[in-house]
């Protein structure tokens, strides 16, 4: 049998229906059982010329589809299901974004490196938080709160101050996308090491794996 348009249409329709319901499910289980609040996010919207524009409506967002609503009210940890369904649906359309430095920091490297460094951290039995990748090729650590103010210092007494290594810190008043939702139009997030009743809640303290990551990055980015 052939497609015809109205086929195409359903289609699309069910692919964004499953998209959704996958995505209510995400933000349950991210207040239910992993402890984190969730923030309703701005889209991506592809317009003429290769141009991508967010849904907030700014001609001039400097971070399209990678952004909180502002009208949106976040959802709180520990929201059951129907909870989480029934507020989730006050957003339609809304991507899914997690507030950092609250529960965690973030320490953001290559997903080269952040790969390498995890086969690494998982051999030498260190204790490890969820990691997430990016659909633009970076690997984000979650590890304890205050990692990102105190990153300068411990590259410093590590001695790779010096070396640069690509290794970003987000901390308190960032956010970053969850998956399984898109990122800023460039594809949906995904987990290199999904959350688990045992980390999602008490990420790694920085110390632990930083030294790592630095190294790997430096080897890798350098």
């Amino acid at each position: 049998m052939g497609f015809t348009i109205g086929g195409i249409r359903e289609m699309r329709s069910a692919s964004r229906r499953r998209t959704r319901s996958t995505e209510v499910t995400a933000v349950a289980e991210y207040t239910g059982l992993w402890g984190w609040d969730v923030v309703p996010g701005a889209r991506a919207v592809r317009a003429g010329s290769g141009r991508t524009d967010c849904s907030c409506g700014a001609a001039d967002c400097p971070s399209p589809g990678a952004h909180p609503l502002a009208f949106a009210e976040e959802l709180a940890a520990g929201l059951t299901l129907e909870k989480a369904a029934a507020a989730w649906a006050e957003t339609p359309g809304a991507a899914v974004l997690l507030p950092v430095g609250r529960s965690f920091d973030i320490l953001d490297v290559p997903e080269t490196a952040g790969r390498n460094a995890l086969a690494r951290l998982e051999r030498m039995g260190l204790p490890l938080g969820p990691v997430a990748a990016t659909p633009t090729g970076r690997a984000l650590f979650f590890v304890a709160p205050g990692a990102a103010a105190e990153l300068p210092d411990l590259l410093y007494r590590m001695g790779w101050d010096d070396a640069a290594p690509d290794l970003r810190p987000l901390g308190l008043g960032d956010h970053i996308t969850a998956p399984p939702s898109d990122h800023g139009g460039h594809g949906p997030m995904r987990w290199l090491r999904p959350p688990t009743l045992d980390t999602a809640g008490r990420p790694p303290q920085a110390r632990l794996v930083v030294g790592t990551l630095a190294y790997v990055c430096a080897r890798l980015c350098g």
